[in-house]
């Protein structure tokens, strides 16, 4: 008994000394230092907010299963004021301080300010609902990663969903900057291939607050008989309540980036069976969004907005590459991301190392009332063999 009981002593005690090692080789790896900064005050705030509400929980839900591959998450903000100036130097800053894994900025021209910098800071860069071509085009970087859908993605789905679209005459309204002339660009060609015809394209600038000027043009044009919106933030808000008391919703609005849960939120039943695209929806049918929408709806007892999925979407694509590198060198997780197949709430995805674009199904989706409540629902999904090959125009240097 003496010589089994020490038996099962020196097994236990190797056993224990095993576990000890584990557990100190665990905390003994370095944190993942993520760097959020985004728009917490400006045009895009409203979208800055959900987008920091996901990477949080993002934060706090690895950390509660142990970490990533044993590092524990850490977390430093940056309010970008939504302005590529701030974004820069928000941006900077975090770097600097150690937070070298960027993620969250909302408009593209602020991804793109920062992506040119991102060697010089030794950082990364997750764009997760920047829009931009430019981003996986020309203005490409090795170290910069979309996770979302990309005005090229949007026009191949566009091009298939405007064919059941009967309306022949359209006016675009859409933001003076970067992404919305983009966004009038992709819709013109979409129309037009289609043998529709744009007839008037308006372009007020970023903060507008009266829109009757461009909704009277609008209007002052009986063959118009639809729209396509493309603007962004407390503008498009704006927009909505006014389009909808100078009774143009007489005309079938589309919109691009507009169905945005905190927009319809904001605007009573002003977007009320408006279509357009959806970054995200909690309808997607894969195991690893169920699992996601049913720990949000434990927390936030609501579904996931598309901002927040898709900025969920994006730290995962962070943890992803940390796990494959086992490192958290920017430059070393750079490399293990490119071209990386993994799981994702969209379904099995590849970060495509041509352009660094992730490759995912595509949704339309309408605001409909589910429960009660107004908010965007998917009514097609387009699958990721639709996303177009690269330009070219990407140079990863």
């Amino acid at each position: 008994m003496k010589i089994a009981t020490l038996k099962l002593s020196f097994t236990t005690l190797a056993i224990a000394v095993c576990l000890a090692g584990t557990n100190a080789q665990a905390a003994d790896k370095d944190p993942i230092r993520i760097g959020a900064v985004t728009s917490t005050s400006g045009v895009f705030a409203q979208q800055g907010e959900e987008v920091m509400r996901a990477i949080q929980f993002a934060v706090d839900q690895a950390n509660a299963q142990g970490g990533v591959d044993g590092r524990k998450v850490l977390i430093k903000t940056g309010d970008d004021e939504s302005t590529p100036k701030q974004g820069l130097q928000a941006s900077e800053k975090l770097a600097r301080d150690g937070y070298k894994f960027l993620i969250g900025p909302i408009a593209s021209s602020i991804t793109m300010a920062i992506g040119q910098n991102l060697n010089r800071w030794d950082a990364m860069l997750v764009a997760t609902v920047s829009k931009s071509d430019k981003i996986t085009g020309d203005t490409c970087k090795p170290r910069m990663f979309r996770t979302n859908h990309s005005d090229a993605m949007d026009v191949a789905m566009f091009d298939q969903w405007m064919t059941d679209i009967p309306q022949k005459n359209f006016a675009i309204i859409a933001a003076d900057y970067a992404w919305g002339h983009d966004s009038a660009k992709t819709f013109t060609k979409a129309a037009e291939a289609q043998g529709k015809k744009v007839s008037l394209t308006l372009f007020p600038p970023l903060g507008t607050k009266d829109f009757a000027p461009y909704i009277s043009q609008i209007k002052a044009d009986p063959k118009i008989d639809g729209l396509w919106v493309a603007l962004v933030g407390s503008d498009l808000i704006a927009y909505a309540k006014q389009a909808q008391s100078f009774g143009l919703t007489s005309k079938t609005t589309l919109g691009h980036a507009m169905i945005m849960n905190f927009a319809v939120a904001a605007t009573g039943d002003a977007m009320k069976g408006i279509q357009g695209n959806m970054e995200y929806g909690a309808e997607i049918d894969t195991p690893q969004n169920k699992a996601f929408v049913k720990a949000w709806e434990s927390k936030f007892h609501r579904v996931p907005t598309d901002n927040e999925g898709a900025a969920y979407n994006g730290m995962e694509a962070i943890f992803a590459g940390v796990k494959k590198a086992d490192s958290v060198d920017p430059g070393k997780v750079s490399k293990a991301l490119s071209g990386l197949t993994y799981d994702t709430i969209y379904g099995p995805a590849t970060m495509r190392a041509a352009d660094h674009q992730l490759v995912i199904p595509d949704y339309i989706g309408q605001v409909q009332e589910v429960d009660g409540v107004l908010r965007p629902v998917i009514t097609h999904t387009f699958p990721a063999s639709l996303v177009p090959a690269p330009t070219g125009e990407c140079k990863m240097k």
